[in-house]
């Protein structure tokens, strides 16, 4: 409790003094100075050998190592003009003291706080959540920078890398040499941008002095997919697989190793961790932004198992969409470099990544250049799907509940119109949902002619099918229809969305199977994931967002070797260079929205 009139220097002493604490250092007053009490003490008030007195002397094993200089709160706007002060005590002898210039130098109100670590080669401030911990120094102090060590990077060997992986990642060292704190990689959805990650994170930890390095993800799926890459990469400058050479440990639940190097993990989960709450892993696994958010969320507090030391690199995953709201707490909670990946950056993420693009690579380039196929579009089009209808007066007509499904009958009072936009989620029109997969079934062998998609017994084969659906329900009418009007059993059409029984089953088996040849999802697949045989998309939802459409038609993007597709579709005589989309609700006509401005 802060008492009236109290003097603001006071107060921002007083909030100094307990994030010291939090930190791990013991405050002395220079009357009472015992540096054999600690390891970590903080002097406060100690002078110079001219008579000066600082604020705060950062001692460690009774070596100085620090300062800090306190400022009044409505200083905060103004920090950077009191480096030079601060530095000047920094370069200064101690009184009783024959010390070397102190590296660590920080200027706080106790609300804001910037740090600059001068054993950089362009020693430059910046804001952290805290103070570093006693520990950290004590490392710190034996060894050059993370940023002084950028340098040893070698000329990077290109053997196994596609030109943009090379474009990217010789940028990407670039940007780290000029110390930019944030850098974005926009690489086309199948042109590596996992693999591009792991091979620059391979060359951070043996050539840097980065010990630690996150892999943030936004869910569960992602995250046991990045883990999985992780343990099959070979560089090319060794024999022994990246697992069997550094930490790889994805986090599952409050509890984090400090022995490893790569850790993944979601940003619901670290954000959990560092609010000190329990999280469920049901809520990892769906974009989090797409979750119901408090208006006024809980700040994430400092946690001394997790300094904001800790990890020296994050690398964020799909970061045009996990960054945003309530999470950005996590990535302004470290001090760290931030590389974002993804395939369709938006205005915000441009702006978050401070415009700093070391690498552009778009769908037409990957194209051109064979590391992506293209597509087709096929419309169906239907009288309800583009204005909706009527149900009469007096029918008696199916009322269902929502999850349990359960159904009533009822009879209909008056006559009731319902627009397009209605249309599987208030109000489900079966007729509709059939005359749709009965126009792609009968489609499908006029699409895919030219490749006599038959097999021994002359019957059509059904390239591997993703289906969009609006919603569980409308994914459960939709794969009954399918089964029907295709005349084929249970495997044949499955559902995979993140409340199936077991969604990574099916997943792997819709991957590197015969069954099922048809998926229909809702949300799970619909970004970040992996079907290279994958041969035709169809929409049956309307997408708005622009980043969200081009996520889910990268679906389809991937190359797959004709021998590798074969072993799911037997009858596929040609290497798959073209993916179709059937359009059932008009996605490729209808307007699609950036998201917020720069």
């Amino acid at each position: 409790m802060i008492a009236p009139n109290q003097d603001p220097e006071q107060i921002a002493r007083d909030k100094i003094d307990s994030l010291l604490v939090a930190s791990g250092w013991i405050i002395q007053d220079k009357e009472k100075i015992n540096l054999n009490a600690s390891g970590a003490v903080v002097v406060r008030y100690y002078l110079t050998q001219d008579g000066k007195e600082t604020d705060y002397v950062m001692f460690v094993d009774k070596k100085p190592c620090g300062i800090i200089e306190a400022k009044r709160e409505e200083e905060a706007v103004r920090l950077t003009m009191h480096e030079s002060q601060a530095e000047e005590y920094a370069i200064s002898k101690l009184k009783y003291l024959n010390n070397d210039p102190l590296p660590f130098v920080y200027e706080s109100t106790g609300d804001v706080t910037r740090f600059t670590d001068f054993r950089d080669p362009k020693p430059r401030s910046r804001n952290v959540f805290t103070f570093h911990r006693p520990e950290t120094f004590r490392k710190w102090l034996q060894e050059d920078s993370v940023r002084k060590t950028f340098n040893n990077l070698p000329i990077l060997k290109t053997e196994g890398l596609r030109d943009c992986q090379i474009t990217a990642i010789n940028k990407l060292e670039n940007s780290f040499k000029d110390f930019k704190p944030k850098a974005l990689i926009q690489m086309a959805t199948g042109s590596g941008k996992t693999f591009t990650a792991i091979t620059f994170i391979y060359r951070l930890l043996k050539y840097t002095n980065a010990k630690r390095i996150l892999f943030l993800v936004d869910t569960k799926n992602l995250g046991e997919q990045a883990e999985q890459e992780f343990m099959s990469y070979l560089p090319n400058d060794s024999n022994e697989l990246f697992t069997k050479l550094y930490g790889v440990y994805r986090l599952k639940s409050s509890f984090i190793p400090t022995d490893n190097h790569v850790y993944i993990s979601t940003i619901q989960r670290l954000y959990s961790i560092l609010k000190g709450t329990e999280l469920e892993e049901s809520a990892e696994e769906e974009n989090p932004n797409e979750r119901w958010q408090p208006k006024e969320p809980m700040p994430v507090v400092y946690n001394e198992k997790i300094p904001i030391e800790f990890f020296d690199f994050i690398v964020i995953d799909e970061c045009h969409r996990s960054i945003y709201n309530l999470w950005m707490q996590v990535l302004q909670y470290f001090d760290v470099f931030q590389i974002g990946l993804t395939a369709t950056p938006d205005n915000r993420t441009f702006g978050y990544f401070n415009q700093n693009i070391v690498s552009e690579y778009n769908h037409e380039q990957a194209v051109a250049d064979g590391v992506n196929v293209g597509h087709d579009v096929f419309l169906i089009e239907t009288k309800i799907t583009q204005q909706g209808a009527t149900i009469e007066k007096n029918q008696y007509i199916e009322k269902r509940e929502k999850l349990s499904r359960k159904k009533r009958w009822e009879m209909q009072d008056e006559n009731e119109t319902y627009g397009a936009n209605q249309l599987d989620k208030d109000v489900v029109n079966p007729n509709q949902i059939r005359l749709i997969v009965k126009t792609f079934k009968e489609m499908l062998p006029e699409i895919f002619k030219s490749e006599k998609r038959f097999d021994a017994d002359g019957k059509f084969e059904v390239p591997k099918t993703l289906i969009f659906a609006k919603t569980d329900s409308h994914a459960d009418d939709i794969i009954q229809i399918v089964r029907e009007e295709f005349g084929e059993e249970n495997k044949f059409c499955r559902k995979i969305t993140y409340r199936e029984d077991n969604p990574k089953g099916v997943l792997q088996d819709f991957r590197n199977e015969y069954y099922p040849r048809i998926a229909v999802t809702v949300d799970m697949i619909a970004t970040g994931t992996d079907v290279k045989p994958l041969e035709c998309l169809l929409f049956m939802r309307d997408v708005r967002s622009r980043n969200y459409f081009e996520q889910m038609k990268g679906r389809g993007t991937r190359v797959i070797p004709l021998d590798d597709l074969k072993k799911v579709s037997p009858s596929a005589k040609f290497t798959k260079d073209h993916f179709v989309i059937v359009d059932a609700v008009g996605v490729t006509k209808s307007c699609k929205t950036d998201s917020r401005p720069l």
